[in-house]
């Protein structure tokens, strides 16, 4: 039987999962390629030969995407794999089209073929967009868990955008975690929540790796959470599986890829940010749901806002700082510091544009819907030095902090700043509660305080 020469479409994530699970061990496949997108700087890489496997002595290259169609006439390709999240059918089938004009054939793997089982109980929580609040949903579940004296075990979607051979596993109990691990903004942003509540949090590039330390935490694990990145579907094959949905992108759910695969698979449809979100909104949502995944318990959440200093915004004209990635590839054209500002009345949000310096003018001319919001890019040394002089020569009174981890912990702000935080709270029932009570029993794990 001829060998398939394949090339991995990717973002540093769901693509190497996808050779880990699939294609490593597998004679008749050759991997000749990886491509990279929409995080910056991870193209011209290899994935290493200590994790390719012996297939692979010399390790795979990694190109841009761009080059993909001259990659798959001079290595001969017979089939492109699609492997990364969080974008439009539209654009998915653009690249398909790419592909199958060039000779090869186009593919998606699907969660039969990926999905690793564990031998503790699954939480999975993923989502319809990046910026939805699966990391608040899952602190919330987390926390819900630990009431019940359980253990829980944190496992992260990969951003393994540095030596990948040293990222292999990574686990983070403190916050001189993230410098050991030498963590990028997006990592930190994601990480630096659980640990501040003493949660143990897994992430990497192999996760069949990953996952057997985190059943074996020295810690403990009663319970894996999955807590999902982008919109991809769970690694692990959950026992409850629960997404989130976003009422200020009503639609998005059934038009993103894999968003609308975590909606059909979901036991759980949780609607956050009703209070921020038009009725109308709301309705297109459930709708929706009530389409996609007619048999999964709908929740309605808030994600509650809390600031550190209202006063430092009230009267002010601000700047506000944003999660990068759910601005940029997530399309958010708000955020809760922008709800933040809106409420506690600051006089004028400032546009940031004019001031941006060195790779932040590249990010606002690539996402032009991006108005007066600076989103936190900081994926290598270079892009945090640019965040740092774009926020300090910013015209501005006051520094609202809408990401998840404190930025002034890891740069220098020249005026006054304060951050955001927010949280899910659940509106009536069902609620995460009773779900999560369900699966305790369902999974007869301890349970003191019941």
């Amino acid at each position: 039987m001829k060998t398939k020469n394949i090339i991995i479409i990717g973002a540093a994530g769901r693509d190497f999962h996808n050779f880990n699970t699939y294609y490593r061990n597998k004679s008749e496949y050759n991997v000749v390629a990886f491509t990279a997108t929409q995080i910056p700087d991870i193209d011209g890489r290899k994935y290493p030969a200590e994790l390719a496997g012996e297939l692979y002595p010399e390790g795979i290259p990694i190109y841009s995407q761009e080059q993909l169609p001259e990659l798959i006439k001079e290595l001969k390709v017979d089939e492109c794999v699609f492997s990364y999240s969080d974008i439009s059918y539209e654009a998915v089938m653009g690249i398909g089209a790419i592909v199958n004009s060039a000779g090869a054939n186009f593919t998606l793997l699907g969660s039969k073929s990926t999905m690793i089982k564990s031998n503790k109980p699954v939480i999975s929580v993923c989502a319809v967009r990046t910026g939805t609040g699966k990391s608040q949903t899952s602190r919330k579940i987390i926390e819900t868990l630990l009431e019940h004296d359980l253990k829980v075990v944190a496992i992260r979607h990969p951003m393994p955008y540095g030596d990948l051979a040293a990222q292999r596993v990574q686990r983070y109990a403190t916050v001189e975690d993230f410098k050991k691990h030498n963590c990028t903004i997006e990592e930190m942003e994601e990480y630096e929540p659980h640990v501040d509540r003493g949660n143990i949090i897994y992430a990497g590039v192999d996760y069949q790796d990953i996952l057997d330390a985190a059943e074996n935490d020295p810690d403990g694990c009663d319970v894996i959470l999955w807590d999902g990145g982008n919109n991809d579907f769970s690694f692990y094959e959950p026992d409850l599986a629960i997404t989130v949905l976003d009422p200020h992108r009503p639609g998005h759910e059934l038009k993103y890829y894999p968003g609308e695969v975590c909606l059909r698979t979901t036991d759980v449809s949780i609607i956050n940010k009703i209070d921020s979100a038009s009725e109308e909104a709301i309705q297109t949502v459930e709708n929706n749901i009530k389409f996609a995944a007619p048999n999964s318990t709908i929740i309605k959440a808030e994600s509650k806002i809390t600031v550190d200093n209202p006063k430092i915004i009230e009267g002010k004209r601000v700047l506000i700082v944003e999660d990068g990635p759910t601005l940029t590839h997530g399309e958010m054209k708000l955020g809760a510091g922008v709800i933040a500002a809106q409420r506690l009345g600051a006089s004028e949000i400032i546009d940031p544009r004019p001031f941006a310096v060195g790779s932040l003018v590249t990010t606002f001319n690539k996402y032009q819907h991006i108005e007066n919001i600076l989103p936190a890019m900081g994926y290598g040394e270079q892009q945090l030095k640019d965040l740092e002089a774009t926020i300090n020569a910013t015209d501005c009174d006051a520094v609202i902090i809408g990401t998840p981890m404190d930025l002034s912990r890891v740069i220098t702000i020249n005026k006054p700043c304060t951050r955001v935080y927010y949280d899910l709270e659940e509106i009536g029932s069902p609620n995460l509660e009773t779900v999560l009570g369900d699966f305790i029993e369902k999974h007869q794990l301890k349970k003191t305080n019941v």
